[in-house]
């Protein structure tokens, strides 16, 4: 695909975006749009400590593995809430985050950051799509990502691409912790991401649930950072496929292979409740 690329002069205003996203509440046939957002973004310091503490990271000369999607946040949300976009943002549910770490982010003060869609495709409950994430530093590419995302309801012609779900590995359990009940709103206050169903049980109620949930990148931030000693620090591509929600507050399990160039991981639920399935591997 190529990209048309918007270049702006800084990241966007999030609660203009956020009035845009509550306003839009129907789907509409338009394609996935062809143009992409990009533009430069500082990495402050104070912003980063709050993150690396939010998701219990360590002190590092490295930027954690997961912390672009903090940069690229007001990017997609513009990209995501624009008028033609044809899917409403409240509802779109995150199904599988990849990232790839292409070189290590040492000494990096600045970042461009540039994000696109593409890949519409059916899905038995509607249709997916991804948010792609490139960042550069002054050097050239550094880091990518890819997000499928699901919009319940679109109907798409054609037949159901085919799934295979993983052969089961061998895991043992690596660590545990505690998602405490505030999580939500300490990490929406690091990310920008304050949608309701993770601030508070009343406000997850609003939309059908029984209580909040913790925001997904979270979970892959504060996994992987309970899996540092295992991950290579560049060349690697870290798989996550989102299975049930992490309720708040609950104890959450991790499991984990060995550590190496490639590996495994899940973290689980008590009673058998899968939470995520995920990989590491080297970059191809």
């Amino acid at each position: 695909m190529t990209v048309k690329w918007l270049d702006l002069s800084g990241p966007p205003h999030l609660p203009a975006l956020y009035a845009h996203a509550a306003a839009r509440r129907k789907i509409t046939s338009s394609p996935l749009p062809e143009q992409g957002l990009r533009c430069w973004v500082e990495v402050e310091p104070k912003a980063l400590a709050a993150f690396r503490d939010v998701c219990d990271l360590v002190p590092s000369p490295l930027l954690p593995p997961t912390y672009p999607h903090i940069l690229a946040f007001g990017l997609q949300m513009q990209l995501l809430t624009a008028k033609d976009f044809p899917f409403p943002l409240l509802g779109l549910i995150h199904l599988t985050n990849r990232i790839r770490l292409l070189r290590p982010m040492g000494s990096v003060t600045q970042l461009r950051i540039g994000v696109y869609v593409h890949n519409l495709q059916k899905h038995p409950k509607g249709a997916t799509f991804e948010v792609v994430t490139q960042v550069d530093d002054l050097l050239g590419p550094i880091w990518e990502a890819e997000s499928t995302l699901l919009c319940k309801g679109v109907e798409l012609p054609g037949d159901l691409p085919q799934i295979n779900d993983p052969a089961p590995v061998a895991l043992s359990e690596l660590t545990r912790w505690y998602a405490p009940a505030d999580i939500g709103r300490r990490y929406a206050k690091v990310s920008g991401d304050y949608n309701p169903i993770h601030l508070s049980a009343a406000s997850a109620k609003l939309f059908g649930l029984p209580s909040a949930i913790a925001h997904g990148l979270w979970i892959k931030a504060r996994t992987l950072a309970a899996l540092n000693s295992q991950l290579p620090a560049a060349n690697v591509e870290v798989f996550v496929a989102f299975k049930k929600p992490v309720r708040l507050p609950g104890e959450v399990i991790l499991l984990s292979s060995e550590a190496g160039s490639s590996g495994d991981f899940q973290l689980n639920g008590h009673d058998g409740l899968v939470h995520l399935i995920g990989n590491w591997r080297p970059v191809s």
